[in-house]
This record gives C-alpha cells, structure tokens and sequence, in this order.
C-alpha cells in the first residue's frame, strides 16, 4: 500500500463531496447527529491534526498534543474538538483541515514505505496494527464514512 496514495485518495474524496455544497448550508445541523457540515469538517481537521502527532512522533517529535488529547478522552474527543471550533467560520474550519491535511502529506513522504508496513509501531492502537492500517481505517475510512453523510445532506439540500 502507499500511504500518501491512501492519504490524497482519503482527501480528494472529501473535497469532491464538499464541492457544490453552497457555504451557507454549511451551519446546518443534522447531518451526523447534531453535528453540521462545519462540524464534521471540524471533527475530520482535528483527525489531520491528530495525524500530525502520530508521523511527526515517527520523525522524532514527542510532542503530540492532539493524540494526548483524543487518548485522554477518546469518547469526548470529537465533540470537544468541534465545541473548540464553534466560533470559527466554516472557511477557517475548511483551511484548517487543508493545512492539516497538507502537513501530513509533507510529513509522510519523509517516512519508508517499510515503516509504514511495520506491525506493532503503534502500541496504543493495537500491537497488530501497522501505521498503514491506521491511516487507511481512522482516516481513510473515517473521510468515507462522514463524507457519505454529506452527500446525503447534499441530496436534501438540492432537493433529491
């Protein structure tokens, strides 16, 4: 597997789900639960971020504030990141993800393809897991799962 493939694919999936959803629609709640657009988009940057942590920790870093976060509370992460970013416009929430998302692509392309396929790199998410299998059911398939989401809202929206 690429893992940057896995990454840009994850991405442009989002991007393309995103594109025609006119911005003011973007605040509107019960898309996922109560969660809106904005939210979710909130909830997938502080993913990015968390990503951020995790390659910059297989580059050397040990600064990890977003990972500490979501393994301090893991079942009140996602609500806390997007309550963090309620005061933030629904553009300031989009760049966020991108930036995030474009770190993450700079950071992974400093790291083996080896490393990527090596098991037990992660012992907090499972001693059987290697960063690939990370990347491709928390990111990856997390982008599927609430971009299937927005389509659905997107069909609303657009009378479907």
């Amino acid at each position: 597997m690429n893992a940057q493939d896995i990454l840009k694919y994850g991405d442009s999936f989002l991007q393309n789900t995103l594109n025609g959803l006119p911005m003011e629609t973007w605040e509107t709640g019960g898309v996922c639960g109560v969660w809106s657009v904005k939210d979710i988009v909130a909830h997938l940057a502080s993913y990015e971020l968390m990503l951020n942590d995790v390659l910059s920790g297989f580059l050397g870093s040990t600064e990890m504030p977003t990972l500490q976060a979501m393994m301090q509370d893991p079942a009140h992460f996602g609500d806390d990141e997007v309550n963090a970013r309620k005061g933030k416009s629904a553009e300031a929430v989009l760049q966020e993800y991108q930036a995030g998302h474009a770190k993450n692509m700079e950071l992974a392309a400093q790291i083996s393809p080896e490393k990527f396929r090596e098991v037990g790199t992660l012992p907090w998410y499972g001693a059987e897991y290697s960063l690939d299998d990370y990347i491709v059911y928390s990111f990856y398939g997390h982008k599927r799962e609430h971009g299937a989401q927005i389509d659905v809202f997107k069909d609303r929206v657009n009378g479907q």
